[in-house]
């Protein structure tokens, strides 16, 4: 009698637990970076699980989905991506009519242009080489489309975020106007915070491998003084490696900021003979823990990159 009694209870305690992992997991969201996925986490309640899409160390530049990605984009109930002047490996999938209903732009809102197919853009007039790649997404004269970066179009994704998930059924609404009203005041004290930091590094020439930092550098009021490509896919001819070296020898205390995801063979070949600092952000946020203030340390973490550049600082 008591062991029926025990393995009755044991049985509701069973019950009972597999409804919470059910609950917890009742809303499934899509990401296509990370960024974004920090964006989500920002506002989102607990019952929201988040599968994204680019992995970490890959670039969106170029990357292709695994079939267990097709699988949560099929299963999501709302999908969230930068659009087509970014992810480009997304634009013909997100744009049938399988996912538009679900997917949410949030550079274009719900609309999804059509892909661009036109040859990759040449950087300033100068010759480069096109290395073997079928993907490529707008880095010539169009809006650039690394929209996270800046703080105050992250609080606008953040909002719209908000919106879709209050409009899925079920909806916790008022824990989701909570959770945005608290990333909308850290947001305001991070911009403070970080606006103060970066005091020191106004005065020096900031060079970037492409035009990825731009709405931070914009925002900040750093001085963002060489882009190095504009399109990350094309490898730089030697007469414009030279050009580059030579803006960056007449630069004052020109600081290069590298990236992760790309060849840093290049970084050696564009410093050689040149006193420069070399500093490295992500603009993927690969080390960036995933939790409801990510998006925060996001934004400290690309100060602390553009911090390194202060010869006292430099490793």
């Amino acid at each position: 009698m008591v062991t029926n009694r025990f393995t009755g209870i044991t049985a509701l305690g069973i019950a009972a637990f597999l409804a919470s992992a059910s609950t917890l997991a009742a809303t499934q969201v899509v990401t296509s970076l990370k960024p974004i996925e920090l964006l989500v986490k920002a506002v989102a309640t607990d019952n929201v699980a988040i599968t994204t899409l680019v992995q970490p160390g890959a670039s969106p530049h170029n990357y292709s989905m695994k079939p267990s990605q097709r699988r949560a984009l099929e299963n999501a109930d709302a999908i969230f991506w930068v659009g087509p002047e970014m992810e480009t490996f997304l634009t013909r999938l997100l744009g049938g009519s399988e996912f538009r209903e679900r997917t949410h732009s949030l550079m274009n809102g719900e609309n999804v242009p059509e892909a661009q197919t036109d040859s990759a853009h040449d950087d300033l007039g100068h010759h480069q080489h096109e290395e073997p790649d079928d993907h490529h997404h707008d880095h010539g004269d169009g809006e650039d489309p690394h929209i996270w970066l800046d703080p105050a179009l992250a609080v606008e994704m953040a909002r719209e975020i908000h919106q879709v998930l209050a409009n899925l059924e079920g909806a916790d609404v008022s824990t989701l106007d909570a959770n945005l009203t608290r990333f909308e005041q850290d947001m305001a004290a991070t911009e403070t915070a970080i606006d103060q930091r970066l005091n020191p590094v106004r005065d020096i020439d900031l060079f970037t491998y492409h035009n990825a930092f731009t709405r931070f550098v914009a925002h900040y009021g750093l001085n963002l003084e060489g882009v190095l490509t504009l399109n990350p896919e094309l490898s730089p001819g030697a007469r414009h490696i030279a050009e580059v070296q030579e803006k960056l020898r007449n630069a004052n205390r020109p600081c290069l900021l590298t990236e992760p995801q790309f060849n840093r063979q290049w970084w050696r070949s564009i410093s050689e003979g040149v006193n420069i600092t070399l500093s490295t952000w992500d603009p993927l946020a690969t080390d960036i823990e995933v939790s409801r203030d990510g998006y925060i340390a996001f934004q400290h973490s690309l100060a602390d990159a553009v911090l390194e550049c202060l010869p006292e600082n430099a490793q």
